[in-house]
């Protein structure tokens, strides 16, 4: 079962031949390739680039992705992008006194980024991004003053933001979205020139650069313009453009964030109860209700007059392509209504057309869009009120005792809703957002899929807006890092991750995984080679069967294999859920909290 995971780890007799040479060359290779080495040695797995990093030549100049000066023979340049490095960056790297630029982003990096590099003074620019790194942002970085580029975006990093990064008076470009930051971000120095682009996609960060007020120690909100804060800092105040990969929730008592989405990226814009804001503003100036197929059963005006009612009360929270509001009529039915900014007016066209299709795709497990409203300002997608909220939520967030039956039935759901967006629907449709909290669940706890549309849909809007990445950290796949492309392969990956997360009932960059360096698909993988995979099932889920389990994780594995071409369909996938995970085993009881 895990011979699909299993398959691209590096050998570790390659990895003691490596050691060996290394305790064992005497001084044949330069320091400096000693140091290279040493990092070659704590990589756990590659696609093989280090095949002629050999021990016995004199200095690396010529090795893959070493780059050195002509002269000195010295290392300036070490750049190794889309190489599936994994394991964790070696600090022997601090050793490399003339390294002029690390580049080792978009690999599979984990743990923390050594302090060490603080000794590499000549350096200019560090690439870190789109890896698993953890733990906090090394102070040691304020010694780097040649330092013009720093990016460290879609990592795990935690912590705050050092503010002696602010005095490198000579750093141009500094990211660090899409991490799990918190505190204010500081405002001296070169932090008062970088935009919100650098910050989003991290729930616990506040500052003016990002429109989010920090608050004092008696929990108030302070005025992030105010000269006395902290958070002070020149410019003139900018709602960002850049979208980023996961949506934000509400921060603070007096501040709520709408998000805009493309591929899972969003836009800020300030809403804040103290404004009193209703959607009267949107529909107001000319606003037309577009039905599709009768869906809607009420006039326009009797539509539009409801939507003035609505607030920030209604809200029914904020996901990847927009704010979420409850739309209760008055004769008891209840409707979900999504608040979609406009970007331009070539927008309208396109969007139009696209929403008729989506419009026209009707499943049992597809969440039905009945229409919009077409206002002056927003597009407000009508969708089917689904009372059991979101997956995330029942796993995450209601403390909900998810029985066996109960999750294999959502996982079967989802699967179908999947298999009918990829095969049977025309057009075909790539989703390219699947997550937890993009699976709605009704009164029956039967799952529904949503948000199916809406990346593709935006992705072709022609704006000027710049795309950063797309999906969610923690359900993208391995190739999507390395190309920025989505298939129905990357589809079917997510779908694995989804798998393994109803299992274990965790999050797919759960705090316990961070902190070892691992997401769920590396914690799995960890559990094989010991073979405990049983023991990734929710310890409160009950009546769970031994041969369904294994034979629902042999899904899951299939679904993540590290190359798309060997995972399956997702036509295949229900073949496989039907015909062997949801048939009973009665004579087979698997009790978790056995032994």
């Amino acid at each position: 079962m895990g011979i699909c995971l299993m398959k691209c780890q590096w050998p570790w007799l390659l990895h003691a031949l490596f050691f060996f040479f290394l305790i064992n060359k005497g001084r044949a290779i330069s320091p400096d390739g000693e140091a290279l080495l040493s990092f070659r040695v704590a990589v756990v797995s590659s696609d093989g680039v280090f095949s002629h990093w050999r021990p016995e030549d004199p200095d690396p100049c010529k090795w893959k992705g070493v780059t050195c000066d002509s002269k000195t023979k010295r290392v300036t340049i070490l750049s190794l992008t889309n190489h599936k490095l994994s394991g964790p960056i070696s600090p022997e790297l601090g050793k490399l006194e003339h390294l002029r630029q690390l580049i080792l982003c978009n690999n599979n990096f984990y743990g923390a980024i050594p302090s060490e590099l603080g000794n590499c003074t000549e350096l200019q620019g560090i690439y870190l991004q789109g890896n698993y790194l953890s733990g906090i942002i090394p102070n040691e970085l304020e010694n780097l003053s040649s330092l013009q580029n720093l990016d460290i975006s879609s990592n795990s990093l935690s912590g705050s933001i050092p503010p002696s990064i602010g005095m490198l008076d000579k750093l141009i470009t500094f990211n660090v979205s899409n991490n799990f930051l918190v505190g204010p971000i500081p405002s001296q120095g070169v932090f008062s020139s970088y935009t919100a682009s650098s910050f989003l996609g991290n729930r616990g960060l506040c500052g003016k650069q990002i429109n989010v007020g920090c608050k004092d120690d008696n929990g108030a909100t302070t005025n992030s313009r105010s000269p006395s804060s902290a958070q002070n800092q020149g410019g003139k105040k900018k709602y960002s453009g850049r979208l980023l990969i996961s949506a934000s929730a509400t921060v603070g008592a007096l501040l709520l964030v709408a998000l805009m989405c493309f591929w899972g990226c969003f836009l800020y814009k300030k809403f804040g109860k103290n404004e009193g804001r209703t959607l009267a503003m949107d529909v107001s100036g000319g606003a037309s209700i577009v039905m599709f197929h009768g869906d809607l059963p009420y006039s326009s005006k009797d539509i539009i007059k409801k939507l003035e009612t609505l607030n920030e009360e209604h809200i029914l929270g904020t996901g990847g392509f927009g704010t979420v509001y409850k739309l209760s009529m008055d004769d008891g039915n209840v409707f979900a209504l999504k608040r979609i900014v406009k970007l331009n007016e070539g927008f309208d066209r396109f969007f139009e057309r696209e929403l008729e299709i989506l419009g026209s795709i009707k499943h049992r497990y597809l969440v039905n869009l009945r229409g919009y409203c077409n206002s002056p300002a927003s597009k407000l997608l009508i969708y089917d009120y689904l009372a059991g909220g979101s997956l995330d939520e029942a796993l995450h967030e209601r403390s909900e005792q998810l029985d066996w039956e109960t999750r294999l039935n959502i996982i079967m759901g989802a699967a179908k809703g999947m298999a009918y967006l990829h095969h049977d629907c025309s057009p075909r449709i790539i989703h390219r957002d699947i997550k937890s909290s993009n699976i709605l669940l009704d009164s029956n706890m039967e799952a529904r899929v949503s948000d199916f549309g809406l990346a593709k849909l935006l992705e072709d809007e022609e704006t000027h807006i710049t795309t950063i990445v797309a999906g969610t950290f923690g359900y993208l796949a391995p190739e999507y890092m390395v190309s920025g492309r989505t298939t129905d392969k990357t589809d079917v990956y997510s779908f694995g991750v989804l798998v393994l997360e109803v299992l274990s009932g965790k999050r797919p960059t759960d705090a316990s995984f961070i902190e070892k360096g691992l997401n769920i698909v590396g914690w799995l993988n960890f559990l094989i080679t010991e073979n405990r995979q049983r023991e990734i099932v929710d310890s409160n889920c009950v009546g769970m069967q031994a041969e369904s389990l294994d034979a629902l994780l042999s899904v899951a594995i299939q679904c993540v294999c590290s190359n798309p071409e060997d995972r399956p369909s997702m036509h295949r996938v229900v073949q496989l859920l039907e015909s062997e995970v949801m048939t009973p085993y009665p004579s087979d009881f698997y009790d978790s909290n056995s032994d």
